[in-house]
Parts: structure tokens; sequence; C-alpha cells
């Protein structure tokens, strides 16, 4: 299929031919399994907007709860010609030019802490971007030349993170945050920059969020420097940091 083909002001679900609008989707409801579960999945899904909406498979999970994956019809557009989101946007370098960087621009170490915080024990995150080994081809900021990168692991509370930071003289902070459940992490990274404030260290530091459910949008709403979400690699995260140290004399 050519880009070249498509009407970017009205796109929909591709699945056999273009523009068919054909979705599948997956969800649990509390109820159990049965043809009227089945029924009660086919009519959500087409007050959801889905036409020829069918149920391929669905799974009893126990104390009546049963699984679905279903198939359907999208009937809605989007103008994609239009969208515009918030992010970081910048022309990102690599883990040697990152390097080269703070040689001639900082001419010192840039000490970054990572941690995820508050209930948080999920570190795949973090490690992907601090670890050594990094993730997928993408070493992480332990291997950078001029990075001394101190990962806290899981499970850090925001005082103690804001006390490593303090003793450490921390030119930046990262936080991950994989638990999302019921929106806990928007109190926990709140929590951390009136922490930060109080101290008198916010301004000082680069402060990211990152995870599954964190935009640029909002982490800099929640008063983050800005947030990496999905698909981030070291590299991303390292080049807003060494230049947000320069463009604000932080160095």
């Amino acid at each position: 299929m050519s880009l070249g083909k498509v009407d970017l002001t009205k796109i929909k679900p591709y699945g056999d031919t273009l523009n068919d609008g054909k979705m599948q989707l997956s969800f649990t409801l509390p109820v159990p399994q049965g043809d009227e579960a089945d029924e009660a999945a086919k009519q959500l899904a087409r007050k959801m907007g889905l036409s020829e909406a069918s149920v391929v498979h669905s799974h009893d999970l126990g104390v009546g709860y049963t699984f679905f994956i279903m198939y359907g019809n999208c009937n809605h557009t989007v103008d994609y010609s239009v969208i515009e989101v918030p992010k970081v946007d910048l022309e990102f370098m690599d883990k040697e030019g990152v390097e080269q960087y703070i040689e001639e621009n900082i001419k010192r170490d840039v000490v970054i802490i990572g941690a995820c915080t508050g209930s948080d024990a999920h570190t795949v995150g973090i490690d992907a971007i601090m670890n050594m080994k990094g993730f997928d081809g993408h070493y992480g900021l332990e291997r950078y030349k001029g990075i001394e990168a101190v990962n806290l692991g899981s499970q850090v509370a925001n005082e103690e993170l804001v006390a490593k930071a303090i003793e450490l003289n921390a030119d930046a902070v990262l936080v991950s945050q994989v638990v999302t459940q019921k929106d806990v992490h928007i109190p926990n990274l709140t929590q951390l920059v009136e922490m930060m404030e109080a101290e008198g260290i916010r301004d000082k530091i680069i402060l990211v969020a990152g995870g599954p459910r964190l935009s640029h949008e909002l982490a800099q709403e929640l008063g983050y420097d800005a947030g990496f979400g999905p698909g981030s690699f070291a590299n991303h995260v390292a080049t807003f940091i060494v230049k947000q140290m320069v463009e604000r004399k932080l160095v």
C-alpha cells in the first residue's frame, strides 16, 4: 500500500483492504462467560461505533469475569493532516555525539540519577535507559563517557530520591512510572516536584519522567522538563539533558 493513495484527511483502520475499517479489540467484562456475555460485548462494541461486531474468542477468567477478543468495522475517520502532538523536538545525537557534546560544551561529568518511585517495582523502563547493556542495541547511560549514571532501582521514596539528588549534586533526575492503575503516577510525580521546589533545587536540575502512559505534554503539565514514552532510548534522554544544561546555563 502506498501512502500516496491514502487521503490523510479521512483515515480509518486498515484490515484486508484500504479503508475497510477493520479493527480487533480486547477487553474484560465483569460477567460470567456465556451467550449473554457475548451479546453484552457485541452491544458494547456497537455503542463504541463498530458495525458488524463479532466475538471471535471469549475466555472464562473465573469469579464471574470474561475476556473477549472481537472484530468489527470502524465507521469513523480522523483528519491526520491537522494533528499536532507536543513532543521533545530535538535532533537527537547518538552515543558518540552525546559524549563529544559533553566534552566540548560541559567539560565535566554529568550526574544523572534514575529511579522507579513510590510503590512501582517495575525497573524495565529505567534499566533500559540507565543500565550499561541498555535495550534493543542502544547502550544505557552507564556506558556513556562523561556521564555518571546512578540507578537507584525500584520502590524508591520521593524523599530518598530528593536526598540523593542533593547528596550527589545531580544535574538530572529520571523518574520511571510503569504502574499507573487509578492514575497513581499523577500524585506521585506531582509530589516529587513539590519536594524539589521546597528544597530549592527544582530550577537547578533537569527533571524527566518516562513510562507507557507518560507523554511530553503530561510531563510538562506536572512540572517536568520532558516526558519520554515507549520507543525512547538512552541517547534521546541524554541529548535532551545535555542540551538543556547548556541552554539553561547549568554547566
